[in-house]
């Protein structure tokens, strides 16, 4: 086949004129940090997943962290989470204090295994956080039964989960914690940014205290019409907020949402037709219960040829690729914070080497898919 001149990336934001629009019209309107734009973002999040609180924040870093904070978690404390994730929800585990449990998933969603986790219970358990990965939910029924029968508090990993419904319920909206992601590759953008959602007030104040320094009101309250500008701090926060300007972005993705999603359920289908029957490939999983996949990643499973030369064939090829993700439980650090113990993770071990992202983001071609289909093919064919 002839191989393309311009390179296809992994991902791409999609941004229009619409976005920029809402940009300089928050420029334009002199107010730019926190402030209503944010509010707005926020209340957009509540009716979207149904919770009944939304905290705005610079990153799903920053939320991760100052939720295990608010929920008390810290030295002592052990937090349980699959090993195919993000090594920051490891590592704001870490900087509380407490320890990363790993359990183990299933191989062909790789989503958390929810037997294998709720044998890891101990007494020291706190938090359990399943992952709804690549865009399909976690078991959410069987695991808010056993956070209930083991008093846990659940951490949904939303990141990859904007559009995602379990039984009918969007992710966040199960009555405890999410934590959402806006990087660049999500399935909607402000740049960098996150987004906290939860139904407990006390709660709220919490997170949104840390979220400015430990001050109790934001700058808009305090420096608009009749603000205070005065202020104490009773427990020092952090800056963890997010700011206008990207919350305008933020808040003409959320109402394409649906187109965006539409179009990467398209495409997905293209990618499960076009790679189907390809000897040494398998094509991602799907979950057998009920549910809306956001398909925010297209992970498959290479197993003919090892992966580092088929990601050099994929560049020869002028086409990107992402890695989700390196196992936790592999990272130095983590492996010396374990000591020798390590964690029984058949399936984790099984897939490590084996997953791979493909291209996938609303502003690809249906001729882009079928291009990659046929590289993948001619590259799986001739090794």
């Amino acid at each position: 086949m002839k191989i393309r001149r311009d390179f296809l990336p992994f991902s791409r934001p999609s941004i229009g004129r619409a976005e920029i629009k809402a940009v300089v019209d928050c420029l334009r309107s002199g107010w730019i940090t926190t402030g209503p734009k944010c509010k707005a973002f926020e209340d957009g999040f509540c009716r979207l997943t149904g919770a009944s609180h939304s905290v705005s924040l610079s990153s799903a870093t920053a939320g991760m962290h100052l939720t295990l904070l608010a929920l008390g978690v810290g030295k002592g404390d052990e937090v349980i989470t699959p090993s195919i994730t993000f090594a920051s929800t490891l590592n704001m585990i870490t900087m509380t204090g407490a320890r990363p449990v790993f359990a183990d998933i299933d191989y062909d969603t790789l989503i958390l295994d929810a037997a294998h986790a709720e044998a890891l219970i101990s007494k020291r358990t706190k938090v359990i956080i399943p992952v709804h990965f690549a865009g399909a939910p976690a078991d959410m029924e069987r695991i808010l039964a056993m956070a209930k029968n083991c008093r846990l508090k659940v951490i949904e990993d939303a990141a990859h989960a904007v559009g995602t419904y379990y039984r009918g319920t969007h992710a966040g909206g199960f009555g405890h914690t999410a934590v959402f992601s806006f990087h660049p590759i999500k399935n909607i953008t402000t740049g960098e940014g996150g987004m906290v959602v939860h139904n407990d007030e006390e709660f709220d104040r919490k997170i949104r205290l840390l979220r400015f320094h430990g001050i109790e009101r934001d700058a808009w309250r305090r420096y608009g019409k009749e603000g205070n500008p005065e202020y104490d701090i009773q427990s020092p926060g952090f800056k963890y907020n997010l700011t206008d300007i990207q919350a305008s972005v933020g808040l003409v993705q959320l109402a394409r949402l649906e187109e965006m999603n539409h179009r990467r359920e398209r495409l997905a289908a293209f990618y499960m037709e076009g790679l189907s029957g390809i000897p040494g490939l398998e094509l991602p999983g799907v979950p057998d219960y009920p549910h809306t996949h956001s398909w925010h990643l297209f992970v498959v499973k290479v197993l003919s040829l090892e992966r580092e030369r088929f990601m050099q064939k994929l560049s020869e090829y002028n086409i990107g690729y992402g890695l989700h993700f390196p196992p936790g439980h592999r990272l130095t650090y983590v492996k010396k914070m374990r000591g020798a113990r390590r964690p029984r993770l058949k399936e984790t071990e099984r897939c490590a080497g084996r997953i791979l992202s493909l291209p996938l983001y609303p502003d690809m071609g249906d001729k882009d898919v079928h291009y990659v289909c046929d590289a993948v093919k001619e590259i799986l064919g001739n090794g």
